[in-house]
């Protein structure tokens, strides 16, 4: 955050000094977790559902925070609110608006937001100073958050916008007005929220009505929803897919072995090869959209192309490959699922599977719950299991309650004689993976968030290491009797 006194923050939140020294500066950065105040830093204090930061404060201090912002008397120096949330929005505002040479680029999208804003932070670091969110710090916590990374140096803030209702969004870009917005898709996440996929567009398409008339709204030519999005912004458009008629466009897709995506990319009358190190295609969409805000931004093609083929995946769980000794592969995608995401991930599987199929591999979807759904619960669960069988999985393992119905859909799609099954939790799926995973098989492992399956991931990986290390070992032993013997 750019350097502030204690007096300006509180005039700038509305808040009271007690027991601070108002010239105090804060030279570090604002922070919600205790235990990352940095020394000169903020503690912004806030009531939570399992732990109170108020509860914290004394930690924080004792950590180097010059203060802590609290909505009650705290023992220390401190700024008090009415209002912790709404504190943090005021001064992630005004920070903005004294960083006047920083582009703002939101993006919003039933899914693919973190894979995409990941893809555009290596993009645009070419260019210049850029912040971007840590993994999927996209609400009314995580956005302000966000904002106050920024620093006199920072030249480009790539933003997260989510929502879970109308308004949402509006409320973001109002804190950082976007001059160039991107929307991705409009799917089935938070269906139970917001009742139809019409009212997510609504919502989704607020943050191209919040751009300037010199901004750029980059939306999808491939989603219907998105593309009429164009009528409720004064911006520029510029379509991206693979449509013909897109401004920004991929031709000529082809996966291999491991499903990464090859891609002629075209723009503006030329053209380049992409090589991406994720995998799926629907990385080909978060691609394009990177693309395109990059290309506006000043980065020639071949420099996106280039980039794009190095860019890595860098927040944790999402489409993670890790190729154990034996050949297993693991996809961890159990940070978050929802319909659209949950038939990108098997269909990136089955492709890795038909690779390996010739010598003996088989395909495993581990797959949880899909939360907020509310009463399309059942049957997008339901259809999840039946897309398995028409992909040709070998294997189908709902986990939890809630995801029952995947099995029953699989069942009933003609998957049978063990080929799809329930079990209870993720030690019940670890338990039936360690059984009958053999070398070359692949595994997907996805599911939303609170599920938590990426521990069913991290367990099948973390057995060949533990196999490895009783090989090495055993070999060791056996090599120090024999030549013991020799001796």
């Amino acid at each position: 955050m750019i350097e502030l006194t204690l007096g300006e923050v509180a005039a700038i939140v509305g808040g009271r000094l007690s027991r601070a020294d108002p010239a105090t500066v804060v030279t570090g950065s604002v922070e919600f977790d205790s235990r990352a105040v940095p020394p000169g830093g903020l503690f912004l204090a806030l009531p939570g559902e399992r732990v109170d930061g108020h509860d914290y404060v004394a930690q924080a201090l004792a950590a180097g925070a010059v203060a802590a912002v609290v909505a009650r008397p705290v023992d220390g120096p401190a700024i008090e609110v009415a209002d912790g949330f709404a504190a943090l929005a005021a001064l992630a505002a005004e920070v903005l608006r004294r960083l006047p040479d920083v582009l703002v680029i939101g993006v919003t999208g039933s899914s693919g937001k973190t894979s995409t804003k990941d893809l555009l932070a290596q993009l645009l670091r070419r260019l210049g100073s850029t912040v971007a969110p840590p993994g999927s710090f996209n609400n009314e916590l995580g956005h302000p958050y966000t904002v106050l990374r920024a620093t006199d140096d920072t030249r480009y803030l790539v933003l997260e916008n989510s929502a879970r209702g109308i308004g949402h969004i509006r409320h973001l870009t109002e804190i950082a007005p976007p001059k160039i917005a991107v929307v991705l898709n409009v799917g089935s996440a938070h269906l139970g929220e917001f009742g139809s996929r019409a009212a997510i567009a609504q919502a989704k398409g607020e943050l191209v009505e919040a751009l300037p008339s010199d901004g750029v709204a980059v939306l999808n030519a491939d989603d219907p929803l998105v593309a009429a999005m164009a009528a409720r912004t004064r911006a520029r458009v510029v379509l991206v897919g693979e449509a013909a008629g897109a401004d920004v466009r991929a031709s000529d897709v082809s996966l291999d072995e491991l499903g990464r995506a090859t891609f002629t990319l075209r723009a503006a009358g030329a053209e380049a090869t992409v090589r991406l190190r994720l995998v799926g295609a629907h990385h080909v969409g978060n691609a394009l959209a990177a693309a395109a805000v990059a290309l506006e931004c000043g980065l020639p093609l071949d420099a996106v192309a280039a980039a794009l083929g190095e860019a890595k995946a860098l927040s944790r769980w999402r489409m993670e490959v890790t190729e154990r000794p034996d050949g297993v592969v693991v996809i961890n995608d159990a940070y978050n699922a929802n319909p659209e995401s949950m038939r990108a991930a098997m269909k990136a599987l089955a492709e890795v599977a038909r690779a390996r199929r010739a010598t003996g591999g088989r395909s495993f979807a581990v797959l949880g719950e899909m939360a907020e759904l509310g009463a399309d619960s059942r049957a997008e669960h339901d259809a999840i299991g039946r897309l398995a069988v028409r992909l040709d999985i070998a294997r189908v393992v709902a986990v939890g309650d809630v995801a029952r119905p995947i099995q029953h859909g699989a069942a009933l799609e003609g998957s049978w004689d063990g080929e799809s099954s329930w079990v209870p939790d993720a030690d019940a799926a670890v338990a039936l993976l360690r059984a009958e995973l053999r070398p070359g098989d692949a595994v997907l492992v996805k599911a939303s968030r609170a599920a938590s399956l990426e521990r069913v991931a991290l367990a099948i990986i973390a057995d060949a290491s533990t196999d490895a290390s009783t090989d090495a070992s055993t070999n060791a032993s056996t090599n120090a009797s024999t030549d013991g013997g020799d001796g």
